[in-house]
């Protein structure tokens, strides 16, 4: 079913969906570099991944959710505990694969504000988990459900199975939202079920099989050749915001003010979430997009971990206006 920003409700589900999860390894130091040895300021430990990255965006801002997809069966009560004690408005309704959920390292030099990213390919995806998570949303997935497809997917010949779990939910009723990359992204964006896509430039461009210059004319241009098969592209471009794509509007958004990043890891999953929550609560497009930027920039900045939502939509600046 088709829909617009503005005839969503607040009796929405949302459910997301993550084939690649992660432990998520921060170090935060400072003036780090090759060869040295460091002892570093701060280390946190935590699931993630992008799914649930949406998932824990949406608590934060008050939202309740559930929390689907994979995850490592040897390592899934270590999971449940930690979302349970940091983030109890997820719901969590995994579905266990074989083996270990991978572990991503991120490093932050705070002093450069800089960081590097190190991640491990995901081991989890089987024909046999595929089968096993398809059976468990179809027992989750309704009419009133916004499904959110986030993370990385296989290229090979797992990927008709993913297709088919995603025709699975669409025909349940529920709103499709995509956040991925690769033949993956087309391949699902040209069936038609999906609802919004969250591209970056880069991924945009692979998309359409171009490059895109990052600018609000071209961007405006690319997202509106795909509005044939999707109703709202969102298109994050990092520190220069975000633009917005519908049918009958389009919009460009960005922070007023610059604060030190803190890290960038996550920040999109966050404009999404920040963007949907908005939607879920019938705000116009424009106020959807500057919600969502407020909440990308308080996670660069980490505020998300210090600060609740309600202080942050009142400290943060956000310039929209329509192209």
């Amino acid at each position: 079913m088709r829909m617009s920003g503005k005839s969503t409700r607040r009796d929405l589900s949302i459910i997301t969906v993550g084939l690649s999860p992660a432990w998520d390894i921060t170090c935060c130091g400072r003036n780090l570099d090759w060869g040295l040895h460091k002892y570093i300021d701060e280390q946190t430990i935590r699931p993630a991944g992008k799914a649930l990255n949406v998932s824990k965006a949406l608590a934060w801002m008050g939202q309740r959710n559930i929390a689907a997809g994979l995850w490592g069966r040897n390592d899934y009560q270590q999971m449940l505990t930690a979302v349970r004690s940091l983030w109890p408005l997820i719901t969590v309704k995994m579905t266990t694969a074989a083996g270990d959920t991978r572990q991503n390292v991120t490093v932050v030099d705070t002093a450069k504000d800089r960081d590097m990213h190190l991640r491990n390919r995901s081991e989890l995806v089987s024909r046999a988990a595929l089968r096993r998570l398809r059976a468990d949303l179809d027992a989750l997935v309704g009419k009133s459900s916004v499904c959110v497809f986030a993370g990385a997917m296989p290229e090979d010949e797992l990927l008709p199975d993913i297709v088919r779990m995603v025709e699975s939910c669409h025909r349940r009723g529920a709103k499709i939202v995509l956040d991925t990359s690769g033949p993956a992204l087309r391949e699902i964006v040209d069936t038609g079920w999906v609802w919004l896509i969250k591209p970056n430039v880069r991924e945009l461009g692979e998309l359409l099989g171009e490059n895109v210059e990052d600018n609000s004319a071209a961007l405006l241009r690319a997202g509106r050749r795909l509005l044939e098969k999707v109703d709202v592209v969102l298109i994050s471009r990092g520190r220069k915001g975000a633009v917005l794509v519908m049918r009958q509007s389009a919009w460009q958004g960005r922070c007023r003010g610059y604060r030190k990043t803190r890290s960038t890891v996550g920040c999109g999953d966050y404009l999404l979430a920040g963007f949907l929550k908005a939607l879920c609560e019938n705000c116009r497009p424009e106020l959807a997009l500057k919600s969502a930027l407020k909440v990308a920039a308080a996670r660069a900045w980490g505020w998300d971990e210090r600060k609740a939502w309600p202080q942050v939509q009142k400290q943060i600046a956000v310039g929209v206006t329509r192209i």
